[in-house]
């Protein structure tokens, strides 16, 4: 999306989004932004948010689900196969690897008129 201006929402208590590089913090954005490619493949959704994408109320901070619970994103599976899964999609979603989202992030500000 270089060179595009994307509105996203995100919750107003979620992290600033890190330095390419810096490990996740779980700020949303990359996922906000647009979907993965596991979640191209799974959710067959090429554009907007991943609807794996989870706020975390407690924690203040967003996750994969496909990475907490892959079962309930995929019927299919047993759910004693979701560590396996889990594994699986982290893998191929570069997961701990750190931030690799380009995006530049604006807060707009409220018009003070």
């Amino acid at each position: 999306m270089s060179g595009s201006i994307q509105t996203i929402v995100l919750h107003t208590e979620a992290p600033p989004k890190p330095a390419i590089g810096e490990p996740c913090n779980g700020c949303g954005v990359c996922c906000a932004a647009e979907t993965c490619p596991v979640g191209i493949v799974l959710f067959l959704q090429r554009r907007g948010a991943c609807p794996a994408l989870i706020w975390n109320k407690a924690d203040k901070r967003y996750f994969c689900g496909l990475l907490d619970d892959p079962a309930q994103y995929l019927r299919w599976l047993p759910r004693r196969w979701n560590a396996l899964a889990s594994h699986f999609f982290a893998r191929r979603i570069a997961a701990g690897k750190g931030c690799d989202c380009s995006a530049e992030v604006v807060i707009p500000f409220p018009d003070q008129s």
